[in-house]
């Protein structure tokens, strides 16, 4: 990763943090809220990492640099927590997300921001689990094979995105987002659109 220590603990808090209190308030609430603005918010992200060469410039090392002043990380940080705090909560398309905010902040490639969002997501998603299994609402039946398939399709998934072309990386990630928003907006409208048609 090209982010020095420091600059890590400035995302991987936000991250976890979030988590957390996402945990809490779905373990209060229930996860209905978030439903309607999923496929919007997975559309963004996505279209984010679209433009992600427009919004990275290259120096004369050929290092890959965001367009972003150190007065704008709290912005970022502050987008990092709302992410995290989604990912705790609800979790839908939270890699398209994650990625597409770390596109604005990391100083590597696509393959990197992906490294990086692989991090994140896990020790975000690690720490709303214990809650959620502390709180008793894991239905263990589903969540055992989640969690191995989660495991080694990770790592599987990072393995080959490390040493994958970063054209290929990054239209893969393109590819993913458009088809889980879509996913997701017919999952949402699409039963409408069709009882519409038949009337």
């Amino acid at each position: 990763m090209s982010f020095g220590r420091g600059w890590l603990w400035l995302l991987l808090i936000p991250s976890v943090l979030g988590g957390l209190i996402g945990a809490v308030l779905l373990s209060r609430t229930g996860n209905r809220s978030f439903i309607q603005l999923v496929p919007w918010l997975v559309l963004v992200a996505t279209v984010i990492i679209v433009l992600r060469p427009i919004l990275v410039r290259r120096d004369e090392s050929g290092s890959v640099h965001p367009d972003i002043t150190v007065a704008l990380w709290p912005v970022a940080i502050a987008g990092i927590f709302l992410v995290g705090l989604y990912g705790g909560y609800f979790g839908s398309g939270i890699g398209i997300l994650m990625i597409g905010a770390l596109s604005f902040i990391s100083r590597g490639d696509i393959r990197h921001v992906v490294a990086l969002k692989n991090f994140l997501t896990l020790c975000m998603r690690g720490v709303a689990v214990l809650v959620l299994v502390l709180e008793g609402d894991v239905n263990w039946n589903y969540g055992v094979p989640m969690a191995i398939g989660g495991l080694v399709g990770g790592y599987i998934g990072g393995m080959v995105s490390h040493r994958a072309n970063r054209t290929v990386v990054r239209s893969i990630v393109i590819a993913i987002g458009f088809a889980a928003s879509a996913y997701y907006f017919w999952k949402l409208y699409g039963p409408v659109v069709v009882r519409a048609g038949a009337e």
